[in-house]
């Protein structure tokens, strides 16, 4: 089912863009991740616009822990009151996370699978390939060189996953709303530290490809970030 819906459609999608765009194994990863990150920008937009949205109400909800520190109870029914005045769906953030992480993962594997470079992952590769596309099973494998990379080898100079861990961080430290407390705080700089470099070192375990996809993805997820702050309305 997994191959079906997810991994199939971006494994054929990538050897199409493959083909359109002169057998450019680097045009291809960049064009199916941009493809797949305009595909989920709504639900990124609204996730991004939800968290913040819930950190601005971070001093009123401070404010009814304090005042209603002994029942539990009604400081339940005060925040789910203060949630309705505002409009806001607490778990709201949640579902856009759980649409975006199958297509990402898809998109993730879809890469790894498609830069095949031995005999039994071209085979494997077979399977996903839509026999009803001419032309498709001719492509691979798919020209892999650029530049000094081997895009189904690790980057043996390290700049790629350099490059992961810097704009992962970025990435981290733009996208996470200020702290409300200094325990949330601190839990937010492990993640911006843990998080790059976890990484790289995938990037530097896995094909280089897939250091582009993270590289590229990294970049785009900036975008929402601009956008919300020109959508949200200012205080007064």
């Amino acid at each position: 089912m997994w191959d079906f819906l997810i991994l199939n459609p971006m494994v054929n999608l990538l050897l199409l863009f493959y083909r359109a765009l002169g057998h450019q194994t680097i045009l291809a990863i960049t064009a199916l991740t941009l493809l797949v990150r305009l595909a989920i920008l709504p639900l990124t937009l609204k996730q991004q616009q939800a968290a913040q949205r819930m950190q601005e109400l971070q001093p009123k909800l401070q404010e009814l822990q304090k005042k209603y520190a002994k029942n539990k109870e009604k400081l339940a029914q005060e925040q789910m009151k203060l949630y309705q005045e505002a409009g806001i769906n607490p778990l709201g953030g949640c579902l856009p996370l759980v649409v975006q992480l199958p297509l990402l993962y898809g998109l993730w594997q879809s890469i790894i699978r498609t830069l095949a470079v031995s005999p039994m992952e071209l085979l494997r590769l077979s399977r996903n390939i839509y026999s009803f596309i001419p032309g498709l099973t001719q492509l691979v494998p798919l020209q892999s060189s650029f530049l000094w990379l081997d895009l189904g080898q690790p980057d043996r100079y390290l700049v790629l996953p350099f490059l992961v861990v810097v704009t992962s961080w970025l990435s981290q430290k733009i996208l996470t709303p200020p702290a409300a407390d200094d325990r949330t705080a601190a839990m937010n700089q492990q993640m911006q530290i843990m998080m790059p470099l976890l990484f790289g070192f995938i990037s530097i375990s896995y094909a280089s490809g897939l250091s582009i996809y993270f590289i590229i993805s990294n970049l785009v997820t900036l975008i929402p970030v601009s956008y919300t702050h020109l959508t949200l309305p200012t205080k007064a």
